[in-house]
C-alpha cells in the first residue's frame, strides 16, 4: 500500500519544481510585463488538458560549483495538451529558473517533447525565454542547440512549427525559432539578435539599444524574421490558437473544415467598382480578400513585411487556404526582392501542409533599379518561379489587373501550374504595359509621323484595344474564364471543391536545389 510519506514526498518535490525560480523571481517577471512558462502554457491549452512531461529531470554538470545548483525542472516545461480539443505538444522556457538558459538536460527535454510530435503528428509550439546557453555547461550547452536545430529541420514541412518569442532571444538561441514555420515575438518585452548591442558597439562602434536591434518591430517589418506581432503575452497565445485552427495537424491530413456561416455562393457586388476605370490608379487589395473569403476572416501572415504583396490564411466554404496577392496600395504592386522571399516561403508551407493556394493578380512587374540587380532580384524572384512549380496543392489564380511580363509568371501563371485561371474583365495580361509596348512595336511609325504624340497616343489605345485584355490570353487558354467580378467567391467555392481530389505525379528526386 503506497504510503502517506510517499505521496506527501511526491507533492512536495512536484510543488518544488512548480514554483521554479521562487516567488519573488516569479513577481519580478509580472512586474516586466510576462507571464511565467507555467501560465503561458495554461492559457495555450484546453483547462485541465495539459500533461507535464520530465518535470523532475536535472543537469549533471559540475563545473563552477553548479553541483551545488538546484534547477527546477531544468529550467523549462515541456508537455502536451489539447488546444481547442486537437492535440498539441508544447515547451516553454522558464525565465525564473536561471534565467531559462539552455544546457545539456534542458535541450534534452525540448528534443524529447519534438520526437513526440513528430511519432503523435502533431503541432509542436515552442515558448522561448531564455538568456542563452548556459555558459557553465560550455560545449554541452551547443551541443544542446545543434540538436535542436537538426530536429526542427527533421520536423519541416511534417508537422507545423510555431514559435514565440517571449523574452530574450540572443545568439545560437535564434535559429532555432528561425527554422520553424511561424514566428511571433512580443512587443518591448522581447529581442531576438545574434550579437548584443555592447558586442556591435566593441566590434563595429555602432550604438544601438536592444529593441531597436532586436525588437518585435524591428523583425516585423525590417528584417522579415518575424511573422506576427504581438501586444502581450496574452494577445500572443490567443493569436497561436488562432494561426493553428488554420492548419493541419501533419503533412498528411488538411485543416479542419469549419462548419461555415457564409453562403458559398454569395454574390458580392461590390467587387465589381473596386477596380479603377485608371489602371494606374491604386485600391486595397485586402477590400477584395475581405469580400470573397468567409465572413471576412483573414489572418494576414507577416502583414508589416514587404507591404507589396500580402500573404495569409483565410477559408472558403470552411476549407483553409492560403492567400499571395499583389498590393495596389504600396508600390503599385511590384514585386521585389523582400516580396519574392515572403510569398515564396509562405507558398512552400502552404504545399507542405495541404493548403490551397489563392494568387491574387494585378502586378506591373518586378522593381527596376541597380539596388535590387545588385541585391539578386534575379536569384529572389526565381524562388516564386519555383516554389509555385514545386506546389502540388490545388492553385487557383485569379487576374484582377495588371499582369505584365515576366511577373505576370511569377504570380502563379497557367505555364507554372495553377489548376484554374479566371480573369476580371479588367485584366490586362500583356509582355508590358501598353505605353512601353506601343513605343517598341510602333516606333517607325511614331519616328515619321508628323504629331508625333498624337500617333503615340493613338498606337497606345490601339495596343490597349488588342492586348490590355484577358481575352488573347483567353483565346490562347492561358485563362480557364473571364468572370463577373462579384461572381468571384461563388467560383472559388466550386474550383476548390472540384480540385478536393487533385493529383499529381512528380520525377522521383532526393529534393529540389532552391535557388536560395
Amino acid at each position: 500500500m503506497l504510503s502517506k510519506e510517499k505521496l506527501d514526498l511526491l507533492q512536495e518535490k512536484r510543488s518544488a519544481i512548480e514554483l521554479g525560480g521562487g516567488q519573488k523571481r516569479i513577481d519580478k517577471q509580472h512586474s516586466s510585463g510576462k507571464l511565467t512558462a507555467r501560465e503561458r502554457l495554461n492559457r495555450l491549452f484546453d483547462e485541465n488538458t495539459f500533461v507535464e512531461l520530465e518535470a523532475f529531470v536535472k543537469h549533471r554538470c559540475s563545473n563552477f560549483g553548479m553541483e551545488k545548483q538546484e534547477i527546477p525542472g531544468e529550467g523549462v516545461v515541456c508537455g502536451y495538451g489539447k488546444v481547442d480539443g486537437r492535440l498539441v505538444c508544447a515547451f516553454a522556457q522558464d525565465f525564473t529558473v536561471l534565467g531559462g538558459s539552455l544546457g545539456e538536460m534542458h535541450a534534452k527535454k525540448i528534443g524529447k517533447v519534438m520526437d513526440l510530435s513528430l511519432k503523435l503528428g502533431v503541432p509542436v509550439v515552442g515558448l522561448n525565454d531564455s538568456g542563452g546557453a548556459r555558459i557553465q555547461e560550455g560545449v554541452d550547452a551547443l551541443a544542446g542547440y545543434g540538436e535542436i536545430f537538426y530536429k526542427n529541420t527533421l520536423a519541416s514541412g511534417v508537422v507545423p512549427q510555431i514559435s514565440a518569442i517571449m523574452g530574450p532571444c540572443a545568439g545560437g538561441a535564434v535559429y532555432s525559432p528561425a527554422l520553424t514555420d511561424f514566428v511571433y515575438v512580443v512587443d518591448q518585452t522581447s529581442q531576438m539578435f545574434i550579437t548584443g548591442p555592447q558586442v556591435i558597439k566593441t566590434v563595429t562602434g555602432e550604438e544601438v539599444t536592444a529593441e531597436e536591434l532586436g525588437g518585435a518591430y524591428t523583425h516585423n517589418t525590417t528584417s522579415g524574421v518575424a511573422h506576427f506581432i504581438a501586444s502581450n503575452d496574452e494577445d500572443c497565445i490567443n493569436q497561436i490558437k488562432r494561426l493553428l485552427s488554420f492548419l493541419p495537424s501533419n503533412n498528411s491530413e488538411k485543416a479542419p473544415i469549419i462548419e461555415c456561416q457564409d453562403d458559398a455562393n454569395r454574390i458580392n457586388d461590390i467587387l465589381d467598382s473596386i477596380v479603377p476605370d485608371d489602371s494606374n490608379k491604386p485600391y486595397d487589395m485586402k477590400e477584395i480578400i475581405f469580400e470573397i473569403v468567409d465572413s471576412g476572416d483573414f489572418y494576414e501572415v507577416q502583414p508589416l513585411f514587404a507591404q507589396n504583396i500580402v500573404t495569409g490564411l483565410a477559408r472558403i466554404n470552411g476549407e483553409s487556404i492560403g492567400i499571395i496577392a499583389n498590393q495596389p496600395n504600396f508600390m503599385a504592386g511590384s514585386l521585389d526582392i523582400n516580396a519574392s522571399d515572403k510569398s515564396s516561403r509562405f507558398i512552400r508551407m502552404c504545399d507542405s501542409f495541404n493548403i490551397p493556394i489563392l494568387s491574387l493578380v494585378d502586378v506591373p512587374g518586378f522593381l527596376p533599379g541597380t539596388a535590387q540587380e545588385y541585391g539578386g532580384i534575379i536569384r529572389h524572384g526565381a524562388k516564386m518561379l519555383y516554389a509555385y512549380s514545386e506546389a502540388t496543392v490545388p492553385k487557383i489564380t485569379i487576374i484582377t489587373r495588371k499582369a505584365y511580363g515576366g511577373s505576370y509568371l511569377a504570380m502563379c501563371s497557367k505555364d507554372l501550374g495553377a489548376d484554374m485561371v479566371l480573369a476580371w474583365p479588367t485584366a490586362e495580361v500583356a509582355v508590358m504595359g501598353p505605353s512601353g509596348a506601343a513605343n517598341i512595336v510602333f516606333k517607325n511609325d511614331i519616328k515619321d509621323a508628323e504629331d508625333k504624340d498624337a500617333m503615340r497616343a493613338e498606337k497606345v489605345q490601339e495596343y490597349t484595344t488588342e492586348f490590355a485584355t484577358p481575352y488573347k490570353a483567353a483565346e490562347r487558354g492561358y485563362i480557364d474564364d473571364v468572370i463577373r467580378p462579384s461572381l468571384t467567391r461563388l467560383r472559388l467555392a466550386d474550383a476548390l471543391d472540384i480540385l478536393s481530389s487533385k493529383r499529381e505525379e512528380r520525377p522521383p528526386k532526393k529534393h529540389g536545389n532552391i535557388p536560395l
